[in-house]
């Protein structure tokens, strides 16, 4: 029922967006407060990681009882295609798919991370339908295109334009960790020999440190997207807070899910 209390209980370390949207739920999982053993110790919500199934389906129901609503969990390809999430998508198979959106309350739109950057998004209320969305842009999937996507079926379903959205940026491996080659600088479209040293910094020959938050914020702000927050965490750093792929090769999934109350 809309207007109804939903009971939620609290995730350890869970991150928030700073939004201040009461139409708007959204919350980021740490790698703590689970029940996982090592190495996926203790959150992981991956379930093709090699983890015990039991302890995921455990973690899962606690990351579910933080939200209060029905988490959508997608197979993530590092690719482009955006789902819109309807009332009982939570019970229908995994579909192939790097974004999801909705307009139906109690449904979260739902990505797993462990470096990749989690991008959440939100009306502000002004549309006339309000509408959220969620994101997994690893370099793949931005470069590709993958928030372009988005924010066009955002602002579609929600019938507002890209200025009408709020977009937070989770942690993801920070610009001082992500060594890439000259491939990587060119499918942003940037000369590997002239690019912009916020984004992509030499580093040695042949290589470059990528600001992955950096080159999300410049994508949001070309699409019009000018309220950005978050970014700021590096999940290689921060072994006891973070999963990272990068650091630990076998290792969890963090998730962040956004819903409309």
């Amino acid at each position: 029922m809309k207007g109804a209390a939903v009971n939620t209980t609290p995730l350890q370390d869970a991150l928030h967006p700073d939004w201040a949207l009461d139409h708007v739920g959204a919350l980021m999982s740490t790698r703590r407060g689970g029940l996982s053993a090592p190495p996926w110790a203790s959150l992981n919500l991956g379930i093709a990681v090699g983890d015990d199934p039991e302890a995921v389906a455990a973690n899962r129901a606690r990351f579910a009882a933080a939200t209060g609503a029905a988490p959508v969990f997608m197979k993530q390809v590092h690719g482009t295609r955006v789902l819109r999430l309807v009332r009982g998508s939570a019970n229908a198979p995994l579909e192939e798919a790097d974004a999801a959106i909705t307009t139906e309350r109690g449904v979260a739109c739902t990505v797993q991370v462990a470096d990749c950057l989690p991008v959440l998004l939100a009306t502000t209320g002004a549309p006339a339908m309000q509408a959220v969305g969620a994101a997994h842009a690893g370099w793949r999937g931005l470069a590709g295109g993958v928030l372009d996507h988005t924010v066009a079926a955002l602002c579609d379903a929600a019938g507002c334009e890209p200025d009408a959205l709020v977009a937070w940026l989770g942690p993801c491996i920070g610009p001082e960790r992500f060594e890439v080659g000259p491939d990587v600088v060119q499918a942003f479209g940037d000369d590997p020999q002239q690019a912009d040293p916020a984004l992509f910094r030499s580093h040695t020959a042949g290589k470059w440190m990528a600001n992955l938050p950096g080159l999300a914020r410049r994508r949001l702000a070309a699409l019009g997207v000018t309220q950005v927050n978050g970014g700021a965490w590096c999940t290689v750093d921060d072994a006891s807070r973070f999963f990272s792929f990068r650091r630990d090769r076998i290792t969890g999934r963090m998730a962040a899910a956004v819903w409309l109350r």
